[in-house]
Order: structure tokens, then C-alpha cells, then sequence
């Protein structure tokens, strides 16, 4: 501990704090921040002024600063509420949730009402995608029925549990206390665009972007609305807000050359090309690095460690290496999902020059060697497989049940094999009694398996998933079943898909309706076993 000023020399210490207050209270924290920061020499265990301190560093966007001052407080009084509630959001912005979460509980226990503590304890447990996070709110509400922040959260939280219709409703009400809220016309945007109603989600985005016009949450949603309904021009134009939303603003990093979005010549120049969402975004865009390598370009290429030994092989490519290895010298970089407008891409100019990834033919003759036995070759082979990575934003509506997926299964003269790597704890047992189901997929070591796999079958099923892109791009027939509300890049109302000509598409007739789309898909496959039979 600092020693302190004389008493002769301190000043009148209840007048400097209040000094301190004001200034803090009216905006102008530099002057709050230097008597903060005067009275603590004198009073350095003092909780209002290092609180005080501390959200003026946090207003500042100094967040660790914050974090320290704020850890600083509740040292010097462990019964302030307010403090672990400002401990709490802090944590929550730096994404250490749990630690938020903790923080919060703290201050309820000391004050179980405070609107602050339950609104911060409900956005992170949102975060953690935890379901009694909607409890927070309907907490809050109970007392406190007009909060416009818990309406609105309270929303968020029956979107992220796929309450759709409920979401919705509960926006309109928030918009009614606060129609100009741009988050809430975003959000709602949201709602509407997973209710596949992409015209109405399009109004409410560019509304909110009618009042905050660098609103990138808003201009996302535009983006995804405007790419589903085919208007590639200004969609791709304004999907280059993703760097600013959700968990790819944290991805972001500094590439050291500049960001090649089609301007400049590649003649002779080194392109890196990098991953940056699922594996399945990977194999779709890395379709246009032949194209950038015809411009003359050297293309290096950065994706996820599980494509590395499949993309090796692929032809334009000088380079392929894994996340977070060295990276050779380049003059321009440039994100896979930017490469669409990068090369004007529009719907009529897709590049579907298929196949355009295929196994080495070494792992090819593996999985023959390996396989050949026990797949029943006097049928047709097809491919399962029904649901993806459970992080995945969109999981609730992408994924199914085996058991949803079974009515397929009695389709005469068709062998069916699964290449679900992971296998959900509730399809396991279903999956262990069918005898007429061969799982295969959890021995694939990366994608280079599940393509020697692919290669042998005559047809794959999935959901959307990296496997349906994979099963795409080499070309092999692809019957896709997709949730009411697809991601944009399967457009609406079509059959068919202008990035992968092999693919048939099966959609949710109504929101949540799989029995449905799995019955279309049932006649096709009976439709295909017979042309199958026929052809042999």
C-alpha cells in the first residue's frame, strides 16, 4: 500500500470525491478520470472511486484496466451488488462467461431483485447457450415489466430456443416501447429471415440502418436476406459486415498485406487464400482458387487441419497449410467468402465447374481394401448423414434424429451407410440395432477418409453439413435435406442448387416439418433404386 499524504496536505476529501462524481456523471471523463484518480492518493482502498475509475476505463474501451479496478472495488467491500454487477459485465465482454456468470450470482445473492444483475445474468447465460437464461428474464420482468432491455433479450433468448413465432411477438412488443432501437429491428430481422420471410426480414434490417447506417448486426442480416433471394450484387457486397458480428469479429487478424478484393492485377503475385468459418464454407468457396490461379496468380492456401490432406492435391494450388502453421511470404490475402465478390460473382455466373475436389487415389485404394468386404455392392450404396456439430449456430433446425431419418430405411434394393464421424448419444442405440446401416464414418481420420468413402458410394443424404458440401463438389449425387428457412447460399423455392448441379434439394414444407421433407425424400430414393436397377 501507497504511503499517504500528510493530513496538513490533503485536500477536503467528501468535496474532491463529489467533484469526481459530477464530472463522471456528465460526461466528461478526463476531468473525472484526474480527480479519481487525486483522491485515490489519499484514499487508495476507497470502493466509489475505484468503481468509478473503473467504468470510466470501461467507457474508454479499456476492459482489463476496468477488470482490475473493478476486482480492486469489491476488495475494499464485498457487500456492493453494483460492483459484481460491473464484475460482470466486464468478464462478459471479454467472453470469459462462466467467470461472469459467477459474478453475477454473487451480486443476486447479495440483492436477489437487481434488474442489472438479472438482465447480465440472462445475456450470459444466452451466450453459454444454456436454457434458464429465459427464466433471467421472465425474473426481471415480473417486476419490472416495461424494461426494454430484458424485452429484447428475453426475445433473443426464445430465438436462440428456436421459439421462433414467440421471438417475434416478444420483438414487436419490445419495438413498441422503443420503435427506433436498431438492435431490436435487427433482431427482429433475424426472426423474420428464420421464419423464411426474407422480404419482410430485408424492411426491418434497412429500417434499422435507416437510423444507424454502420449498424453492422442490421447490415449482416441484410446481407444473408438479400443472398437468399438470389440478389448476389449488394448481398455480397454487404456480407463483408460479418468481421464486425458475432464470433468472427474475435477471429479477426492482422494479415500484414492488403486485402485483395478484385481490384488489383494477380499477375505474378502471391494470393492467400484462408478459411474462416465451418468446413463446409471451406469447400464450397475454395472452388475459385483454379480461377485466381489462371489470372496468374501463386494461391496459398489456409483451412481447417481436417481438409489439409483432401485440398493437397487440388489443382492452382502452390501451397496448402494448416491453421496456425508458418505462412509463406504473400503480397495480398483474402477470406474464402469474400472471393464471390471479389470476382463479381452473380447468380447466373457461379462457378460449378464440378468436380473440383477428389480423393488421392491412395486413399481411395485404402478404403477399397479396407471396406470392400463388408459393403454389399449388388445394391446401391448411399451415404448417411443427419446431423452436424452441436455449436453450430443453427443445429436446432439443420439437425434431425436418426429416428426422424428411418421411414428411408425400408426402401427396397438400396444399402445404406453411415458417415457420421459422431455419433449423438441419442442415436446411438437406434444406429447399433439396425443391421441394415454399416457405420463407417467414426474411423475417418479427416476429410480425405470421408472423400475415399464418397467416391465408393453411389448417392449420399444430408443434412446441411460439410459432408453435403463435400458429396458436392466431387460431383457425387447429393440428396440434401435442409430446414423451412435454408441458409441463403440454398436460395428458396428451388430443387436444385446453381453451386453444386449434382445436389436435389428436400425442404421443410412448413417450420420444423421433417417427416415432411424426409417423405419427398423417400419417393426419390425409391425413384433412384429403380432407375439404379434398371441401369445395372
Amino acid at each position: 500500500m501507497r504511503n499517504r499524504p500528510s493530513p496538513s496536505l490533503q485536500p477536503n476529501s467528501s468535496r474532491l470525491l463529489s467533484r469526481a462524481r459530477r464530472a463522471h456523471e456528465d460526461g466528461e471523463f478526463g476531468r473525472a478520470e484526474r480527480l479519481y484518480t487525486e483522491f485515490l492518493q489519499y484514499h487508495p482502498n476507497n470502493f466509489d472511486a475505484l468503481h468509478g475509475l473503473g467504468h470510466i476505463n470501461y467507457r474508454r474501451g479499456r476492459l482489463d484496466a476496468a477488470l482490475g479496478l473493478f476486482q480492486d472495488a469489491l476488495q475494499c467491500d464485498l457487500s456492493r451488488a453494483d460492483g459484481f454487477a460491473s464484475l460482470g459485465l466486464v468478464f462478459h465482454l471479454l467472453r470469459h462467461f462462466e467467470r461472469a456468470l459467477v459474478s453475477f450470482d454473487e451480486g443476486l445473492r447479495l440483492e436477489p431483485d437487481n434488474t442489472e444483475l438479472l438482465n447480465g445474468r440472462g445475456v450470459t447465460l444466452l451466450e453459454l447457450r444454456r436454457p434458464e437464461a429465459l427464466k433471467s428474464f421472465d425474473r426481471l420482468l415480473a417486476s419490472a415489466p416495461q424494461h426494454r432491455d430484458a424485452l429484447g433479450n428475453r426475445a433473443n433468448a426464445l430465438l436462440k430456443l428456436n421459439r421462433v413465432e414467440e421471438a417475434l411477438a416478444a420483438y414487436e412488443r419490445a419495438l413498441e416501447l422503443a420503435p427506433k432501437s436498431v438492435a431490436l429491428l435487427a433482431n427482429r430481422a433475424a426472426a423474420l429471415r428464420r421464419l423464411d420471410r426474407p422480404h419482410e426480414a430485408l424492411m426491418s434490417a434497412v429500417s434499422a440502418l435507416a437510423i444507424k447506417p454502420d449498424f453492422a448486426h442490421a447490415r449482416f442480416v441484410e446481407s444473408v436476406a438479400r443472398l437468399s433471394l438470389g440478389d448476389f450484387s449488394a448481398g455480397w457486397r454487404a456480407y463483408e459486415s460479418r468481421w464486425h458480428v458475432g464470433w468472427l469479429a474475435w477471429q479477426r487478424r492482422d494479415y500484414g498485406a492488403p486485402l485483395w478484393l478484385g481490384e488489383q492485377s494477380l499477375d505474378g503475385k502471391t494470393v492467400l487464400l484462408h478459411a474462416e468459418q465451418g468446413l463446409g464454407d471451406t469447400i464450397q468457396f475454395v472452388r475459385y482458387a483454379p480461377s485466381l490461379a489462371a489470372r496468374g496468380a501463386k494461391i496459398v492456401l489456409e483451412v481447417q487441419p481436417e481438409l489439409v490432406r483432401l485440398l493437397a492435391t487440388m489443382p492452382g494450388l502452390a501451397t496448402v497449410v494448416a491453421r496456425k502453421e508458418p505462412l509463406p511470404r504473400y503480397d495480398f490475402h483474402c477470406p474464402l467468402l469474400s472471393l464471390p465478390l471479389a470476382c463479381g460473382t452473380t447468380l447466373e455466373t457461379i462457378s460449378a465447374e464440378i468436380p473440383y475436389v477428389a480423393p488421392g487415389r491412395g486413399d481411395v485404394a485404402a478404403f477399397t481394401e479396407n471396406w470392400r468386404a463388408r459393403l454389399p455392392r449388388q445394391r446401391p450404396l448411399v451415404g448417411l448423414v443427419w446431423s452436424g456439430e452441436r455449436s453450430h449456430d443453427n443445429d436446432l433446425n439443420r439437425s434431425m434424429r436418426l429416428a426422424t431419418l428411418a421411414p428411408i430405411f425400408d426402401v427396397p434394393d438400396i444399402a445404406f451407410v453411415s458417415l457420421q464421424h459422431e455419433v449423438r448419444q441419442e442415436d446411438t442405440a437406434l444406429l447399433q440395432s439396425r443391421g441394415d446401416v454399416l457405420p463407417i464414418g467414426a474411423g475417418f481420420k479427416d476429410f480425405a477418409d470421408t472423400a475415399a468413402a464418397i467416391a465408393a458410394l453411389d448417392a449420399v443424404i444430408a443434412v446441411d453439413t460439410a459432408v453435403a458440401h463435400l458429396a458436392g463438389a466431387m460431383g457425387k449425387p447429393l440428396f440434401l435435406l435442409l430446414p423451412f428457412a435454408a441458409d441463403f447460399r440454398w436460395l428458396r423455392g428451388r430443387a436444385d442448387s446453381p453451386w453444386y448441379p449434382s445436389a436435389r434439394l428436400f425442404r421443410q414444407p412448413q417450420f420444423g416439418d421433417w417427416d415432411g421433407a424426409v417423405k419427398l425424400l423417400r419417393q426419390e430414393l425409391t425413384q433412384f433404386a429403380t432407375r439404379r436397377g434398371c441401369a445395372a
